[in-house]
């Protein structure tokens, strides 16, 4: 669905980057011509043009989240499309990456086109969905991947559902070896899991959960991948790092011959924020997730590697489960948590306290995931781009809720976090869709994300 009328975005900051690169706050406007930029300039004017006050507000490129399960089909208890696209709306996204663990899993071109299929109708926003990696199809990689759609290749290296662990270096090499596009990698080690599963002791508890999914675990895993896709030069993105082994390490491995951006990776607001043992003493087995939420000496490497831009992206992992379910004792309890809708309010409020930068948020929301990916058109506010913004209020405060989140599984971790930054506008293909907390497009819906 494309905007035929001309929109102007007047008097906000437009968070924007030069030929170099270089990335300004500037106080610009922005008009809008069927769906994509027409003109970034001051002072614009158009005599019928719709107008967007964005006074005393930021404007950014149209953030993406690279990483999240929106459970459709086959799980759709937990979550659909329908509802995780809402929530990411909500939550100022504007275009979202999911992942191939449904049932069944994404492994073949017409399990792909059928989640196309059902995000047309469905879906709030812009989409993209992961090609699953298995044995059945490792040598159907180059092939499946060129799908309509589709965003990448996944690969779980460590305990998935039906087919998807890939943890033998045999059908790694041969799915690195078959295509082109970036493979993300879920980093742990399944003979170590499956190993260490015995230090849960006879009456186990949720706090336990980073002792038996280790550090070693994640860098055995990471240090594996990496070795594989340099001996190939396949571009791979490691998901969610957790450890400051795996942070230190890569910092000194992430290149191999020059190559740009062969190895890229991962981080999520979760672990940035949440530290144990806190969060599983207040949480409980709200906290788990897989990988785990470590100590402050793991969060606070990350946060160095946010900095030294040893982590390229920032992903939700989206990942929910019923509170029923997160109910069970643990370890029955599954792992995972909601997160699309909570992952630029938590990057705000880190920015209000002063760990991070508005413009080095955008780098990694917008900026990064558009050139790791190879996104068509989007990640920049750019003449001739898809008109893709999220605009927010570096001052409002507000109060994370469970009856905030639209996610099926109504649930935060956050639940009555107070954060100040918050999304005001997310606009997407030249369309209002979210103003004011308000849903203000109820018929739009995105559309496939395109890549170069």
């Amino acid at each position: 669905m494309v905007v035929s009328m001309k929109t102007i975005l007047k008097n906000g900051y437009c968070v924007i980057s030069d030929d170099k690169n270089q990335t300004s706050i500037s106080p610009l406007d922005i008009s809008i011509e069927n769906g994509r930029i027409l003109e970034i300039s001051q002072n614009l004017e158009s005599p019928n043009a719709k107008i967007i006050d964005c006074k005393n507000l930021m404007i950014l490129p149209g953030l993406i989240d690279t990483q999240v399960h929106f459970r459709e089909p086959g799980l759709t208890h937990k979550e659909d499309l329908h509802h995780g696209s809402l929530g990411a709306i909500f939550g100022g996204i504007t275009a979202f990456f999911e992942m191939p663990n449904t049932k069944p899993n994404t492994i073949t071109p017409a399990d792909i086109q059928n989640k196309v299929s059902i995000a047309e109708k469905n879906s709030f926003c812009d989409f993209g969905f992961f090609l699953g990696a298995c044995a059945e199809n490792r040598s159907l990689i180059a092939e499946y991947e060129n799908t309509p759609g589709c965003c990448g290749v996944k690969i779980f290296m460590g305990s998935s559902t039906g087919s998807l662990l890939v943890d033998n270096d045999e059908d790694l090499e041969a799915v690195l070896k078959s295509g082109v596009r970036r493979v993300s990698v879920h980093c742990e080690d399944e003979k170590r899991l499956i190993e260490r599963k015995s230090t849960l002791n006879s009456n186990p508890n949720v706090s336990l959960h980073p002792l038996w999914r280790d550090e070693e675990t994640a860098l055995i895993a990471t240090q594996r991948i990496v070795t594989l896709a340099k001996r190939h030069k396949r571009k791979i993105h490691v998901l969610h790092l957790t450890t400051k082994q795996e942070v230190l390490w890569l910092k000194d491995n992430k290149h191999h011959n020059e190559i740009e951006d062969l190895i890229t990776c991962e981080v999520t607001p979760q672990h940035l924020t949440l530290a144990a043992p806190d969060c599983y003493d207040q949480l409980g087995t709200l906290a788990q997730m897989n990988p785990p939420i470590r100590n402050q000496d793991h969060q606070d490497e990350l946060w160095k590697a946010v900095h030294n831009k040893t982590i390229d992206v920032v992903g939700s992992d989206h990942a929910p489960h019923t509170l029923q379910e997160k109910s069970n004792p643990y370890p029955s309890s599954p792992s995972g948590m909601t997160g699309v809708q909570t992952t630029v309010p938590l990057l705000l409020d880190h920015v209000h306290n002063k760990r991070l930068t508005l413009e080095r948020l955008v780098d990694l929301m917008a900026h990064r995931p558009a050139k790791i990916f190879n996104m068509k058109d989007r990640g920049h506010i750019q003449k001739g781009f898809l008109a893709n913004f999220t605009v927010v209020d570096l001052k409002k405060e507000m109060t994370i809720t469970n009856e905030w989140i639209k996610s099926k599984s109504q649930w935060t971790p956050f639940h009555n976090k107070k954060v100040i930054g918050c999304p005001i506008h997310t606009i997407i293909n030249g369309e209002p869709v979210v103003s004011y907390n308000q849903l203000v497009s109820p018929e739009f819906r995105g559309r496939a994300v395109e890549f170069n």
